[in-house]
């Protein structure tokens, strides 16, 4: 893939997220998780969590605009990025307090609601790419999408080898046309742990390849990390309550429509890896 069309895949990738996750914000999806995210700066306190939901929901949108703007060269990019930092800024920071984390179950590295917390990690490289592909080397821009994808893979793929994530997934896997065979074959937590195993070993797998520059292997371990994320796109029709006839996305489908995001970044990492000579043994 070269260079625009990346640009034009992950423009469009991010487009669709962010003009859904804001308008179902703006109309008043999941008040849990802006009460979370916002008390950790005192604001839940100041601002009911409808105009909370309309704030969060407006940035998300004005996200949209500025990018779009900026792609096709009508303003500079800066304010677009500026916007991105903060989106994704406010929430991961969120991360320090102790409401995202299940200390009864070790604390780190397991998770609570910080799980769709840590998916705006794969934002901001995103956008270094788009609009500041030449102040950075390849191996950069490389490097820091690929840290997304192995911290999701690795840490979400991880949780999976729990009780808690195993039985937590059930309702997505049985109602899933492309994975609910797994029960017929392994236990509840049989299943889990296939699914963990498989996104733990195929991060690496990336991780390996792009180190050693090995195109068969980034190809091989890309594409299983792409169908991890393509596969969640699909509980979006498959699961109950992902969408809402009030808010467009409920709470399950602002969590997996983010996987998006890390579409873009395997993007990045093939047009940039591909490209390049590959090593010979």
């Amino acid at each position: 893939m070269n260079l625009t069309y990346a640009n034009n895949a992950i423009t469009f990738l991010l487009a669709l997220s962010f003009i859904l996750l804001g308008v179902s914000f703006a109309l008043g999806a999941n008040p849990n998780t802006l009460i979370a995210t916002f008390s950790f700066y005192a604001l839940d306190s100041v601002l009911n969590t409808n105009t909370l939901g309309l704030l969060s929901g407006t940035a998300m949108i004005m996200l949209v605009v500025v990018t779009l703007l900026a792609h096709f060269k009508l303003i500079k990019p800066t304010s677009a990025f500026i916007l991105a930092l903060v989106v994704s800024i406010l929430p991961l920071l969120t991360l320090l307090a102790s409401n995202r984390w299940m200390t009864q179950l070790g604390g780190f590295p397991i998770i609570g609601s910080g799980q769709g917390i840590i998916k705006y990690f794969a934002v901001v490289p995103l956008y270094l790419f788009l609009f500041y592909k030449n102040k950075m080397s390849d191996k950069q821009h490389v490097l820091l999408n690929f840290i997304p994808v192995a911290m999701v893979l690795l840490w979400i793929g991880g949780m999976k080898f729990y009780d808690f994530e195993a039985k937590a997934i059930v309702g997505l896997v049985e109602t899933s046309p492309f994975m609910s065979w797994l029960y017929s074959l392994f236990s509840v937590q049989g299943a889990s742990n296939v699914i963990g195993g498989f996104d733990v070993l195929f991060a690496l797998l990336l991780g390996a390849g792009i180190l050693l520059n090995n195109k068969k292997l980034i190809i091989v371990s890309g594409l299983a990390c792409l169908s991890v994320f393509l596969m969640t796109q699909t509980f979006l029709l498959s699961a109950p309550n992902a969408f809402s006839s009030s808010t467009l996305l409920a709470r399950l489908g602002q969590f997996v429509i983010k996987d998006l995001w890390y579409v873009g970044n395997l993007i990045v990492i093939a047009t940039l890896m591909l490209s390049k000579p590959a090593k010979h043994s």
